[in-house]
């Protein structure tokens, strides 16, 4: 049991969710005690996992100065506030109108 909260614990130092964490003991079978060779595997995919993380955040601090930091989405291309906007093809600003007039009612 010990063992199995150091992993618990370290996969939350490295910034892991729980979610992540519990999809790592699933592959254990019920009641087994994490090995080193268990504890081999976790850690190389926790290290890819890592990797890329850093990956994102190294681009979205190189892409920080050019960020004007007002989130109004009005930017026609936002990767730091709204990555992978798609809506930013159709221009800048609010897009969405309604499709019919509305009444003075």
């Amino acid at each position: 049991m010990l063992r199995k909260i150091s992993i618990i614990r370290i996969g939350q130092t490295l910034g892991l969710s729980l979610v992540e964490i519990g999809r790592a003991f699933e592959s254990f079978p019920n009641n087994h005690t994490p090995t080193k060779k268990d504890w081999e595997r976790l850690s190389t995919d926790w290290r890819h996992q890592l990797n890329d993380r850093i990956d994102r955040l190294q681009k979205m601090r190189d892409q920080l100065s050019g960020c004007i930091g007002c989130g109004c989405l009005s930017l026609k291309k936002c990767t730091l506030y709204n990555p992978g906007d798609c809506k930013s093809e159709e221009g800048s600003g609010p897009r969405y109108l309604p499709q019919e007039p509305l009444s003075n009612s």
